[in-house]
């Protein structure tokens, strides 16, 4: 039962109860001589003892009704600054000028308090716990993804892409001749090459930067971007705004565009990818568009690690990932983080 319910039943009760014992009471100092006067008289027309009752009912009932919409009003309040929290957004202090309301919005206030506490630690771990790996294992890390990458590129990079150009060729060679059976079979091989291609080029992406090496986020984010649109057939437009980041919230943001980019080319055969990223008061948002295939969300939950992956590094930044993803549609990924400043960031 509804609140607004409940308050006019007890309202209903109240005053029933209320005519009980003042007929109760009244009619034991001042018995009647005849019961029949309540029926006898009448009021508008309707006997007194039928309409005093109403009327008392009728009271009680409004009296619940406004008591009703009042505490609803005050649970409402309750339940919106509960979701404005959880989209992590500030409430504002409301003075109900009830005393258990009171406390329990004293309650989410400290919770509320205690929540941005936590993400500004959860923000200060990941940066701090960035800086130090980076210190560690940078330098090596670097020159090993390098060289890797190097060498992928100078042979088997170059081997694919020689092999797609035989292929193209031996394809245009007395194409009239060949069977049906004959041309399908060189067709799927051209095309697994091809998807090679993709396959490889989304590795070196993985490879290649490593890491921003003292850019800043959007530096980054363009040039990974810009080398993508250079070397993969894929129309790539972005919408990049300039913001100051910690290290940490910089550094899981754009490991997961890398892992979105990859595996864009290497599962949604798009032939469009858009990237943004902008900030909308304390909510940074990075949004990745493809048209590609697609694919079912239910089936993926369990199974995809990248997605897994995109998923823990939003958490560890206090941020949240949702993936919105339809067959034959294409699919969008975006990440929310929110930006929890000092005392002092907010005084300069």
């Amino acid at each position: 039962m509804s609140t607004v319910g409940r308050h006019i039943l007890a309202g209903f009760f109240i005053s029933l109860s209320l005519i009980l014992v003042l007929a109760v009471s009244y009619f034991s100092i001042f018995p009647l001589d005849e019961w029949s006067i309540l029926w006898n008289v009448k009021i508008m027309d309707i006997p007194a003892v039928f309409f005093i009752s109403g009327i008392t009912l009728l009271i009680g009932s409004g009296i619940g009704v406004s008591a009703g919409l009042a505490w609803k009003k005050h649970l409402h309040q309750i339940h919106s600054a509960l979701k404005q929290m959880e989209k992590g957004h500030s409430i504002q202090k409301i003075d109900p000028k009830i005393s258990e309301l009171s406390s329990i919005w004293k309650q989410i206030d400290q919770v509320q308090a205690y929540m941005t506490e936590q993400k500004k630690i959860s923000q200060r771990l990941a940066t701090q716990k960035a800086e130090e790996q980076e210190k560690r294992i940078q330098e090596i890390v670097s020159q090993e993804r390098n060289r890797l990458a190097r060498e992928l590129h100078d042979s088997v990079s170059q081997q694919l892409f020689a092999a797609s150009m035989l292929m193209s060729a031996i394809n245009e060679t007395n194409a009239e001749k060949r069977t049906p059976q004959e041309k399908k079979q060189l067709s799927l091989v051209e095309q697994m090459i091809n998807q090679s291609q993709l396959e490889m080029r989304a590795l070196l992406l993985h490879l290649r930067p490593a890491a921003l090496k003292g850019k800043t986020l959007r530096e980054g984010m363009k040039e990974l971007l810009v080398e993508l649109s250079q070397k993969v057939p894929i129309e790539v437009d972005w919408k990049l705004e300039d913001m100051t980041l910690d290290k940490g919230i910089e550094d899981h943001l754009f490991r997961i565009l890398q892992e979105s980019v990859s595996n864009t080319l290497r599962h949604a055969k798009a032939s469009s990818l858009e990237v943004r990223l902008i900030q909308r008061e304390s909510i940074v948002i990075m949004s990745v568009l493809d048209d590609g295939v697609g694919f079912v969300m239910e089936e993926s939950k369990a199974s995809s690690y990248g997605l897994q992956n995109m998923r823990e590094r939003a958490l560890e930044i206090g941020g949240t990932l949702k993936v919105i993803s339809v067959p034959n549609k294409g699919t969008r990924l975006e990440v929310k983080v929110p930006i929890v400043h000092t005392e002092g960031e907010k005084d300069d």
